[in-house]
């Protein structure tokens, strides 16, 4: 017979018609015939595929409206598994393959039922022989007592599923059997239908109703498209290897599955094969994978990352961030204090406007009355490099660029321990179950281990609840509409959960605590309506490449000494904090990409210690870091850009390390550190400010609730233990500190670069003391720093302060500031307006349209060994009843047009002492040279900041809030954080 005498298309419809074993022959006549039979696979195979009795749709009972990719390989696969239970014969040599087969075909089959050869199942399993067949006809089989299988066997019930009905209890104590199309009901005296402490049994398309099946190690189990439903579960003790493939879990009054206890040392025969047939499941796609909404910035540094893909990022400006987000006026006019405008001009500014259009090109000394500060100890971070391109200090553009999410297997690649457990099949495996509508899916204890894949879980309390030393390895499931949390790990449980789709649960996605030290990777954790993770009561873990967003709190939340390591995730579109650190929280926090949240990208109180370093904090809708009351930290590395309100926002309580962060393109202040809290503007404390919809009021109210107890009142206790609703202070007797910590007792910015913020760079009103030591403040629409209020001393040491839209340093009264070696060059207003107490040495002045110097009010101040040059205005001048000294300062003459005194003082002024002053003016008549800033260079005279050379980016930050504070906001600016949040 030739395949070309006839059409293609007529061999198929003839070949349809032929049974199974038909279509195996015809598969071995000739490759043409064979790939005929193959092209069968929408027809013929998926018709012999859904026709067989034992086997359901290949992808039910969570996709059946799939389709296979490919029916004639289902089919395979379903009759390869069937016959797993008859492979438990020794290794056969070639001499006892008569005896091997002969027993097989010497299998008889026995008829149970109503005229048959038994009416009763216990009648029958009194005479079967070994590996027969016993078919039970339609019915209902009731047994008073437990009924014992003493000889392998299979059961199968005769006709459709539900037919055959059994209400016994059963114990295996044979090494095999098989249970097929059989519907399984307690008897009246047991829950338990179906026990084995030894042998394995197969169980294929049955039902169990209100029914338990526990299997003992070393016995084992595969259950293949059976129904748990009316409270049924499956329980499995010490098992070494157990396989439950496309099951449907429903109604369960507790776990639907409890995997308890180590596995067992000794293994049954069916362990091997139960492996080979593990390793030979297809890999299972994501399930419900729902792609994270599209951002403002999609495609670009602002908006998220396509799921699973490399999506090379373009180049956004900060006018088209400002322009998009309707930010396009951005802080003029701020009101920072009753008396204190950071919208008001100085003097100096007002005359350098209505004089700085003088044409002074006929003076020949007209380029050489400035003096060049171009080569001070910062200037490195201002210099084009080597290609061109502008760095990160002087570009007028933000960071164009954040990193990728790595893949699951390239994290796999770099952490053996991970590839281990992605590897493992000890315990019980599940693969393609449906979990739903019941109190919890999986429950391990006292170091069971589980590998859960391709999964659905849904409308749970809880999905996943992993204790006291189990193992859990979870691969591609959906966890989604729990009750509680999702997945819930704690005394000290472990194990790989990688590439889950976690959604849409009532509390957090994850929560790890008391001890537990899972790795978490490559999952999308989303649309909660608590945070995404939660890490608490000394719980642990990695956290790597994950994507967390649109949840309704913090995307992570670390308290209660929690300690895990969070890195690379991208943390985005949160309708709370990207990172909470909160209740003596830490975690070494690196290498994330946190933007778009409505509060801030992270924040830090209450005892929060992480290490925050080398994260992309960006584009978020309040400010980029905030640390709050009692927070600590290190905080080194960072890229904090785009963020509508301030930078990095301290509390005046916290005492956090800032060392080395690109602070930039914020649209309020660059760094601001405030009092504790602010009496007035209770409504922002509340959450309702004016154009705040959607973050503040009843939503916000409910948002802080949440974060202070994660309970939300009146709400029903999900578990008998009360643990998923009181965060458990249980403290680790040793406190396991960072060796990147150093001791400190006063708050520490050092070596940081803050430019092109829409405020003032660094904003000041503390009540604490504080060290600013080697820091560049750069092109801020407002002033460089503005200490408004500082009972204790701020210390202002070896900064560059230049180029910024108001004033270099502006120091209100009562304050207590020391000015020690800074640069303060080519600032719109005063170089510094000082009306404080404290001191002002050794620094370089020079090129401010302002004043060089200006002292005023009743200051008491020392004014030492600084050089001043000012463009037009007063060298120093001495403004009002100031007490001190100045003395020694080297004053250079400005503008030649320039008619201000280089050094004045007010004439009624008995109590200022002026002496040793060395003042340098331009002498028309001579060609000297211009001056220059020598013995020393021009200051700050620090090499290369040590934050900024060690480390590019992020460092360990942490967020918690409650209520939120403000003051007054004119022109969308404000006092306080009309954003951050004060518990």
């Amino acid at each position: 017979m030739v395949v070309g005498s006839l059409p293609v298309e007529l061999w198929r419809v003839i070949l349809a018609y032929l049974p199974l074993p038909d279509l195996g022959r015809c598969c071995q006549v000739c490759r043409a015939w064979r790939e005929l039979i193959l092209s069968l696979d929408n027809t013929r195979w998926r018709q012999l595929c859904l026709g067989c009795p034992e086997c359901r749709h290949p992808n039910w009972p969570s996709q059946p409206h799939q389709e296979p990719p490919s029916w004639r390989e289902a089919l395979k696969q379903h009759a390869l598994s069937t016959r797993t239970w008859t492979q438990n014969g020794p290794e056969l040599q070639s001499s006892a393959c008569l005896l091997f087969f002969r027993r097989r075909k010497d299998r008889r089959v026995w008829h149970v039922g109503p005229g048959c050869e038994f009416e009763t199942l216990r009648g029958a399993l009194g005479v079967v022989g070994p590996y027969d067949r016993v078919v039970l006809h339609p019915g209902v089989y009731e047994e008073q007592a437990e009924v014992a299988l003493k000889v392998p066997v299979e059961l199968v019930g005769l006709g459709r599923l539900g037919e055959v009905a059994l209400l016994v209890c059963m114990e295996q104590q044979c090494p095999t059997a098989r249970l097929c199309n059989l519907v399984f009901m307690p008897p009246w005296f047991s829950t338990v239908v179906y026990k084995t402490s030894w042998g394995h049994v197969q169980l294929d398309n049955c039902n169990f109703e209100g029914a338990q099946l526990q299997i003992r190690g070393p016995g084992t189990c595969q259950a293949r498209f059976c129904s748990f439903s009316q409270g049924s579960s499956a329980h499995l003790l010490g098992v070494v290897l157990s396989l439950l493939d496309s099951c449907d879990f429903s109604g369960s009054d507790t776990a639907s599955v409890t995997v308890e206890g180590p596995p067992v040392s000794e293994r049954n025969w069916a362990c091997k094969h139960l492996a080979a047939l593990a390793r030979t499941f297809p890999s299972c796609g994501a399930s419900g994978n729902d792609s994270p909404p599209r951002g403002p910035l999609a495609g670009s540094t602002g908006g998220h990352q396509p799921p699973g893909g490399n999506v090379k990022k373009e180049p956004v400006s900060i006018d088209d961030w400002q322009r998009r987000t309707g930010v396009d006026a951005v802080c003029q006019g701020t009101v920072i204090e009753d008396g204190w405008s950071d919208g008001d001009r100085s003097d100096g500014e007002e005359e350098n406007r209505d004089g700085g259009g003088t044409n002074n090109t006929k003076n020949p000394l007209l380029l050489d009355y400035k003096i060049p500060c171009d080569h001070h100890g910062l200037s490195h971070l201002l210099k084009p490099q080597p290609d061109g391109s502008l760095p990160l200090a002087s570009s007028p553009d933000p960071p164009s660029l954040t990193p990728e999410p790595l893949t699951l297997q390239q994290e796999l690649d770099r952490d053996p321990e991970a590839q281990m457990l992605a590897a493992s099949t000890l315990g019980c495996i599940l693969r393609r179950c449906l979990f739903r509508e019941g109190k919890g899916g999986v429950h391990l204890s006292n170091y069971g281990q589980a590998r859960l894949e391709g999964n659905v879980f849904h409308g749970l309390n809880y999905a996943v609840r992993c204790i006291q030393n189990s193992t859990i390895v979870m691969l591609r499931n959906e966890v989604r509409e729990c009750r509680a949390s999702g997945v819930f790990l704690r005394l000290s449980a472990q194990g790989l959960i990688a590439e889950n789709n976690i959604h849409s649960n009532g509390e957090a996605g994850l929560d790890i605590r008391k001890g537990a030290n899972p790795i978490i990777v490559c999952n999308k954790i989303h649309s909660g309506l608590r945070s995404g993770v939660v890490v608490l009561g000394n719980g642990k873990g990695s956290i790597r490449s994950n994507q967390i967003y649109n949840n309704k709190e913090a995307g992570v939340y670390i308290l209660f000494s929690g300690n895990p390591v969070v890195s690379g995730n991208h943390i985005f579109q949160g309708q709370a904090a990207g990172i909470a650190i909160n209740e003596n929280g830490r975690g070494m926090i690196t290498e994330n990409v946190i933007k778009e949240n409505q509060w801030g990208g992270v924040d830090i109180r209450r005892g929060g210690d992480p290490i925050l370093r080398n994260n992309y904090i960006c584009y978020g809708y309040s400010d980029g870091v905030v640390v709050g009351e009692r927070g600590r930290g290190l905080i080194e590395g960072n890229h904090v850009y785009c963020n509508k309100g301030c930078g990095v926002w301290v509390m005046s309580s916290s005492l956090p390390q800032l060392l080395g962060n690109y602070i930039t393109h914020n649209c309020m202040y660059g760094l601001a550190v405030f009092c504790r809290k602010d009496p007035e503007n209770i409504e922002a404390r509340e959450g309702n400010w004016p154009g705040q919809d959607g973050i503040g009021g009843e939503a916000g109210s409910r948002e802080r609730r949440g974060v202070e107890g994660e309970g939300r009142e009146g709400q029903e206790n999900l578990n008998e233990e009360g643990e998923l609703f009181a965060w458990e202070s249980d403290l680790d007797s040793e406190d396991e500190r960072h060796s990147a910590h150093r001791s400190i007792s006063v708050a520490l910015v050092e070596s940081n670069c803050m430019s092109y913020n829409g405020a003032v760079g660094l904003y000041v009103k503390s009540s604490e003391p504080l060290n600013v030591f080697a820091n560049l403040v750069n092109s801020n629409r407002g002033t460089g720093i503005a200490v408004l209020q500082s009972s204790q001393l701020t210390r202002l040491v070896t900064n560059c302060i230049l180029e910024n839209g108001r004033g270099g340093v502006a120091v209100e009264k009562d304050c207590r500031v020391e000015l020690r070696g800074n640069g303060i060059y080519k600032n719109s207003g005063h170089g510094v307006g000082f009306s404080g107490n404290g001191q002002i040495l050794e620094n370089d002045v020079v090129g401010n349209r302002g004043y060089g110097i200006q002292v005023a009010g009743s200051a008491d101040i020392k004014v030492m060994r600084n050089r001043v040059q000012p463009v037009q205005g007063f060298g120093v001048a001495v403004l009002g009843p100031v007490k001190g000294v100045v003395h020694d300062n080297l004053l250079f003459q400005g503008h030649p047009g320039n008619k201000k005194a280089l050094l004045q003082i007010d004439p009624g002024n008995k109590s200022c002492v002026l002496r040793n002053n060395n003042v340098l003016r331009h002498n028309s008549c001579t060609s000297a040279p211009p001056w220059v800033l020598e013995n020393p260079p021009a200051r700050p005279l620090a090499s290369s900041p040590s934050g900024l050379s060690s480390s590019q980016y992020p460092s360990r930050l942490a967020i918690s809030m409650t209520n939120r504070i403000s003051a007054t906001v004119e022109s969308g600016c404000h006092s306080g954080s009309m954003f951050c949040s004060i518990l």
